[in-house]
């Protein structure tokens, strides 16, 4: 019996990884777009994607980040300055796309823009606070989504959309989780509607890596600044003590930042040439091993173990 079950699971493994390693031909007539490429995982994404031979449309925030990006990739690779948050910086490169890719339609379309700050314990965060990051990481995502669809759709290619692993389990206050909730239930309804025409959408959920996004010296500057901010009621009730906690817990994050990008971009590179794409991709032993298992258990155990791991208020009962 156990001999079967052994063989089973064998051929179930090797069924999985002869269908996950099917890959798509003809790859240097496709196009795929990018936002986020100044650094990080688009920068990445796009020199990978480039280096297959795939026509990389690469969205900057700035036109520096878009002249370093075009000196370290083949004359294929083409950029465009792009801020996700004004709606008419996202119709003009939707248009310079338009005409990129004329009758082939887009391929892929890669959500990868994101901020993380500000981010702090949400009652010394303020309504704009969750503005400024529901802008990039959610609305952004959104507009250009909506934007590109009939270029995809035509194209019958693929939406990758970067959440997170705090997309599955909120850790922490700010605007961050939320905007990657809010991502995760965009991308689930966007997979159904657009299944009826041959698009697939995929989530990409990393666990912490070592980018501008988990920069901890840009945390412990926007913390400091919005602790600086904050009420005498709210200082008294939190106390030094907490600030102190906090910075230590960030470190010790920080420290803790797997430092491979290509772990997530090589995911992203097979949600796009795969023949069968996953609906999500976790990226990191972190997701894996730990944030996916938490938000899979009872939410009393893990308020315990926020409770217990987390900085404690100075008037903490």
């Amino acid at each position: 019996m156990w001999l079967y079950l052994a063989v089973f699971v064998g051929l179930y493994y090797l069924l999985h990884w002869y269908r996950e390693s099917q890959v798509l031909s003809h790859l240097r007539d496709k196009y795929v777009f990018i936002t986020g490429c100044d650094s990080g995982f688009g920068k990445l994404l796009a020199r990978q994607l480039d280096a297959r031979g795939l026509r990389v449309l690469a969205a900057c925030l700035t036109e520096k980040g878009a002249e370093q990006l075009r000196g370290q990739t083949s004359d294929r690779l083409e950029t465009v300055t792009l801020d996700v948050t004004k709606t008419e910086s996202v119709a003009a490169a939707a248009q310079w796309v338009k005409e990129c890719v004329r009758d082939k339609g887009l391929w892929g379309l890669v959500n990868n823009a994101g901020i993380s700050l500000p981010t702090a314990p949400n009652e010394l965060l303020t309504k704009q606070d969750f503005v400024t990051i529901l802008d990039v990481n959610l609305l952004g995502v959104i507009d250009v989504t909506l934007s590109l669809l009939p270029l995809v759709r035509r194209a019958r290619g693929r939406v990758v959309n970067v959440s997170s692993v705090m997309g599955r389990v909120s850790l922490f206050g700010g605007g961050y989780c939320i905007s990657k909730y809010g991502v995760e239930a965009f991308s689930d309804s966007l997979r159904r509607e657009l299944s009826y025409f041959g698009v697939k959408v995929a989530m990409i959920e990393p666990g912490y890596f070592k980018t501008a996004v988990t920069s901890n010296e840009r945390f412990l500057k926007s913390f400091l600044e919005i602790w600086d901010r904050s009420s005498p009621e709210v200082k008294e009730a939190y106390g030094e003590k907490f600030v102190a906690d906090y910075k230590k817990s960030a470190e010790q994050m920080e420290q803790k930042c797997t430092q491979d990008l290509s772990l997530v971009t090589n995911c992203m590179e097979h949600a796009l040439i795969a023949c069968h794409p996953r609906t999500r991709y976790s990226a990191g032993w972190d997701a894996k091993l730990l944030y996916l298992p938490m938000s899979y258990m009872p939410t009393f155990l893990v308020d315990a173990i926020m409770y217990w791991v987390s900085p404690s208020p100075a008037k903490a009962l």
